[in-house]
């Protein structure tokens, strides 16, 4: 059996039509008949039922698309293997590069140290675009559950939740609080400018029937904590990034706000090199939970270092 027809057979059981098919592979419409027609001759069944407008997979066709799509993505890991020995791409949003991947990056180059890594910081969809296109090998990506990722064209490796923490100056008057509802930050003021910062603030503020105020559009994490300590506004901080949190500046759990996720995302046919690099980004988010005890302990003087996980 020709693999190529079997790529032709999956591609128009995805587009429903022959020469859907054959516009996505760079092919006639009568060729892709062809390749499907000698594809049901060698098999001895019918694998569309053909109608004017399209054609729908027989059940014969249906139990053949779970072997071939088996079967391309083993081949697409194994070409990927072949290509890209000895290095690892990764793909991140920054406030996974601010502890959680440079770790994993750090145990897994001790176990690996002749492939070679390397980053790409970016957004998540940007990511995914790129996940997709080979540019790189895993994406550390995130989702709120009212826009959850498209886990068809994706396999997504669950790695942890990560919940929204209020940034706080140290003399703030809520400062000694250990959780916060939103309501109780009524009339503050706030510093955002990243895009997607600004579009979580004003979500969690519309379900609570607020608006938020925000007095410096500060873009950078750096920007924003000096604005922060200077006690000109709060900030939303996800757990990830609380480790690099400056000392004169205090963090508390935000209460009953949608938790987002963050995963490791690969492309179907996870090589051994992905599988163990994914295996040192679950132990790293595992080594250091975040948590309010430990966060406001350090800011009483503790020296124990706080993960930021």
């Amino acid at each position: 059996m020709d693999v190529s027809w079997l790529k032709v057979f999956a591609e128009v059981a995805a587009r429903k039509t022959f020469t859907a098919a054959g516009d996505s592979l760079g092919y006639t419409q009568s060729a892709v008949s062809r390749q499907i027609a000698s594809l049901e001759g060698e098999l001895g069944v019918a694998l569309f039922d053909r109608h004017p407008r399209g054609v729908e997979l027989t059940d014969e066709g249906r139990r053949l698309l779970e072997h071939a799509t088996a079967i391309l993505d083993r081949l697409e890991a194994a070409r990927h293997d072949l290509h890209h020995v000895g290095q690892m791409r990764v793909g991140a949003f920054d406030t996974a590069d601010a502890d959680l991947v440079p770790r994993a990056m750090a145990a897994f180059g001790r176990t690996h140290p002749s492939v070679a890594l390397s980053l790409v910081e970016s957004t998540t969809g940007p990511l995914l675009a790129r996940l997709l296109t080979g540019e790189v090998d895993v994406a550390v990506v995130s989702a709120y559950p009212d826009k959850p990722l498209e886990e068809n064209r994706f396999v997504l490796h669950h790695l942890l939740d990560d919940p929204l923490l209020v940034a706080l100056p140290a003399e703030h008057r809520l400062a000694g609080k250990t959780s916060l509802r939103l309501a109780e930050l009524e009339g503050e003021s706030w510093i955002e400018g990243f895009p997607e910062g600004s579009e979580t603030l004003n979500a969690l503020h519309r379900r609570a029937g607020l608006r938020p105020r925000i007095a410096f559009p500060a873009r950078e994490w750096i920007a924003k904590q000096g604005f922060v300590a200077a006690g000109l506004g709060l900030a939303l901080v996800p757990s990830l990034a609380a480790g690099a949190i400056r000392p004169d500046i205090l963090l508390v759990p935000l209460e009953d706000e949608p938790t987002r996720t963050v995963y490791a995302a690969t492309r179907k046919g996870v090589s051994p090199l992905q599988s163990e690099f994914i295996r040192c980004l679950r132990e790293t988010s595992l080594a250091g939970r975040w948590s309010s005890a430990r966060h406001q302990a350090g800011h009483r003087g503790d020296e124990e270092h706080l993960g930021a996980l």
